[in-house]
């Protein structure tokens, strides 16, 4: 059985700056959460500070029933009135999926494009037998035209489509890549960022570009939206992208 959670978020105290600042940290902590650990299947989280920057708030996705006491007793309110945390059961959501029923959406992710050639060589350059051999590298997408191409294209697969926008145009600076403008869709990004962080016994830093989207989305194919659902979107889903979240339209039941 699915669990998603909600965790508050007290970004005053040090242990919250720590998990804040560094995604490896908060996926360290999120996995301590969950009772077979690395082994209890695929965890996804997302950390949430688009509604409130002060209010920041952990999502996270779990295969089986999690304990967040540990993050409430270092980076929450452990004596404070109210809810810290709050864990639903995902099975009635998933039994809603059908073909043609609409949801608002959100996601971040990670935008990325594989390529073989990673810059332009110089004609008087020769490239190493170690580039040579290497076969593909994995570039992010920088702008928010790219973004936002890189998400339209994947939606097929991943069992939904945007709808048509109502507005004429596509926002400034979404524009395709080309130069012409796509149809408006009803999606914008609402977030973008960089993080440099370091894994452990190593001193190379990773750095990850992430892109919020949110908007509006029609269901295609149940059991492919169910899969993304459940198992992510994109790379560096332990660095908290790839968890994608469904809510009520407004207006709509």
């Amino acid at each position: 059985m699915t669990y998603l959670s909600r965790i508050r978020i007290n970004p005053l105290r040090a242990a919250s700056r720590t998990l804040l600042a560094n995604p490896r940290a908060l996926h360290g902590a999120v996995i301590a959460g969950v009772p077979d650990g690395p082994d209890a299947g695929r965890v996804l989280w997302r950390l949430e500070t688009t509604d409130n920057p002060r209010r920041p708030v952990l999502l996270a996705l779990t295969p089986s029933k999690p304990d967040w006491t540990h993050i409430v007793e270092q980076a929450g309110w452990p004596d404070a009135e109210g809810e810290h945390y709050a864990v639903r059961d995902y099975t009635p959501l998933l039994a809603q999926l059908a073909v043609g029923r609409e949801f608002a959406f959100r996601l971040t992710a990670s935008p990325v494009q594989n390529t073989s050639t990673p810059h332009r060589d110089s004609p008087h350059r020769t490239r190493t037998a170690a580039e040579l051999h290497h076969r593909s590298y994995r570039l992010p997408h920088k702008t928010a035209a790219q973004q936002l191409t890189w998400f339209l294209e994947r939606t097929p697969r991943w069992g939904f489509e945007i709808p048509a926008a109502r507005t004429d145009t596509p926002a400034p600076g979404l524009q395709a890549p080309d130069g012409q403008s796509t149809d408006a869709r009803e999606v914008r990004i609402t977030d973008r960022n960089r993080h440099t962080f370091t894994k452990p016994g190593t001193r190379s830093a990773v750095t990850l570009t992430t892109a919020t989207f949110e908007g509006h989305l029609r269901i295609t194919d149940p059991q492919l939206l169910k899969d993304a659902l459940l198992h992510g979107i994109g790379p560096s889903k332990a660095y908290g992208c790839g968890l994608l979240t469904l809510a009520p339209l407004h207006g709509r039941t």
